[in-house]
């Protein structure tokens, strides 16, 4: 009998119990899973908090000290299709305790680490642990919680513990690195995971082994072609000082070289009897329409973190820890917001939620827009902060659930790796596109200003002139930014108009979302992603991209 046979002829779980045990496990159930996102999510950030002092502790130079978060970075977004697959072979809770041991390991040695390539390892580990982890948690929502409103539930939940990641990262980094010491930014992890894998046994339901083979070729394809994009495209944007890299021979070298090996997987995946990534997975519109609105809103979303970071940090003068304090009510407001979301979707359904929160999230991002050298804290960022939490909170409940509805059980992990590999890709694109056309906006903005004083005859010896250009100057590119993002989002504000379809009895009831003949072979499978304010690649360019 096939796992999704099993898991369709199961008796309907009560509400507040889970499919696969009792009441009284449910409660910690979602604590390990939340759990073990909130490391994968916060990592990021925590990390580049710390980065300063990382540089001078083990001697990084500017570029190398990047490869702290891009070794992360990149190792995640690369296997986070093989990561989903094999938790669809091997078990999800096996894959899901398995990734959780190597990432608290690979935390402990890079806490140790006396040189840098010995830290570089250790995060590339890390985000491989990362990469097992993620769609094995998403997909163990589907089996623990029971359809309807436990499984809603937690999805809000999830979404908000995960949502709330990132920006806490930036508060806890800062305390430990101002505090302890930069070490603990990465020790932090050790007792968490030890703790959670200790639990995870007792609470979270084991699947059966599945017959098949892991797709090494896609896998190999599939890994270096994202990875090779993620990379190409992260180091493509424009500096601050507005030079663009797109014509570097390691950027032309490894964008095509990515074309190549996709194009390549593309072929292997249609092929292929044990396909990593079947291609059947896109034949619903409605799911492919919400990979794509998610990598259009990862891409305009990389803006509010990597933009305001910059903003507080440079105009406001805000301290690293203060800056992470300032994204508190953000990440408050996507918490609270994605409770709600979580009670809403089965009252109003997928689609008139993700058109709302695609139009609040596109009127946020322009308010942003209006960003000045003038600009104050309370009096012009909290507010458009508010509303586009409010947006992403509203938008990424019902886009996960869209994502993972109608999908067999043996595929559930590899739906929910293609969402988060969506925010991967589309966070490297925010990056190069948002940030080629804001550091160009700077630069012209500066040389109008330096033009226009020599015009005037003011000089520009002090210090304090200079300042004064470039903030006026950094502020004017902001805000060009952040209207290119309200662009974007506005984009997947049509892509859900165009594309999304799925009914409210779709959310709720197992045999309307399964097709017609196949209701009993298949179930639907309602697992929410993490509702990431910033996701991994965001939140890490965010910060590396703030100007030294």
């Amino acid at each position: 009998m096939s796992a999704a046979q099993s898991v369709a002829r199961r008796p309907a779980a009560q509400d507040g119990e889970a499919v696969g045990g009792g009441r009284r496990h449910l409660g910690l159930a979602l604590v390990v899973i939340a759990t073990a996102q909130l490391m994968v999510v916060l990592d990021a950030t925590i990390v580049n908090v710390a980065l300063p002092h990382i540089q001078h502790a083990l001697g990084f130079s500017g570029t190398g000290l990047e490869w702290v978060v891009n070794a992360y970075a990149l190792s995640f977004g690369g296997l986070l299709l093989l990561g989903g697959r094999a938790g669809d072979l091997l078990g999800r809770r096996r894959v899901f305790i398995a990734g959780l041991v190597l990432f608290s390991a690979a935390s402990l040695a890079g806490g140790l680490a006396t040189s840098q390539a010995w830290l570089l390892a250790a995060r590339a580990v890390q985000g491989a642990g990362g990469a097992l982890v993620a769609p094995a948690a998403l997909a163990l929502i589907a089996i623990t919680f029971a359809e309807g409103p436990a499984r809603n539930r937690a999805m809000g939940v999830y979404a908000a513990m995960s949502g709330g990641g990132a920006a806490l990262g930036l508060v806890v980094g800062g305390l430990l690195t101002t505090y302890v010491s930069w070490r603990w930014v990465l020790f932090v992890n050790v007792p968490i995971g030890v703790l959670t894998v200790a639990v995870a046994p007792l609470v979270l339901p084991g699947s059966a082994r599945r017959r098949g083979r892991l797709d090494l070729p896609g896998a190999i394809t599939g890994t270096a072609g994202l990875a090779l994009l993620v990379y190409g495209l992260s180091n493509a944007g424009t500096d601050p000082r507005g030079v663009s890299h797109w014509a570097d021979p390691k950027v032309a070298a490894s964008l095509a070289a990515a074309a190549v090996l996709l194009a390549i997987f593309v072929v292997i995946e249609a092929r292929s009897k044990n396909a990593l990534m079947p291609l059947r997975i896109f034949a619903n519109r409605n799911r492919s329409g919400a990979y794509l609105i998610m990598l259009l809103i990862a891409t305009a979303m990389l803006g509010i973190f990597f933009f305001l970071t910059i903003f507080v940090q440079t105009v406001l003068g805000y301290s690293a820890l203060k800056a992470g304090v300032a994204f508190l009510p953000f990440a408050g407001t996507l918490v609270v917001i994605s409770g709600l979301a979580s009670q809403l979707v089965t009252r109003a359904g997928a689609r008139p939620l993700m058109l709302t929160g695609a139009a609040i999230t596109t009127g946020g991002m322009y308010w942003f827009s209006h960003i000045s050298v003038h600009t104050a804290y309370l009096g012009g960022l909290l507010g458009p902060s508010l509303v586009t939490a409010a947006g992403l909170a509203l938008l990424f409940v019902p886009l996960s659930l869209v994502a993972l509805t109608r999908v067999r059980d043996h595929d559930s992990g590899l739906a929910s790796s293609l969402l988060n590999t969506s925010q991967q890709v589309g966070g490297a694109i925010g990056l190069a596109a948002l940030g080629t056309v804001a550091w160009t906006a700077v630069a012209n903005s500066a040389r109008s200003q330096i033009a226009a004083a020599g015009r005037s005859g003011h000089a520009l010896a002090s210090a304090e002139a200079r300042a004064s250009i470039y903030h006026h100057a950094l502020a004017a590119g902001i805000s060009r930014g952040f209207l290119t993002a309200s662009g974007i989002a506005l984009a997947a504000l049509a892509t859900a108009a165009v594309t999304i379809r799925v009914r409210r009895e779709d959310l709720t009831s197992p045999a309307a979302a399964a097709p017609a003949g196949r209701a009993r072979s298949e179930t639907s499978q309602h697992v929410v992603t993490a509702a990431h304010a910033a996701t991994t690649r965001d939140a890490a360019h965010a910060l590396e991209g703030t100007p030294r």
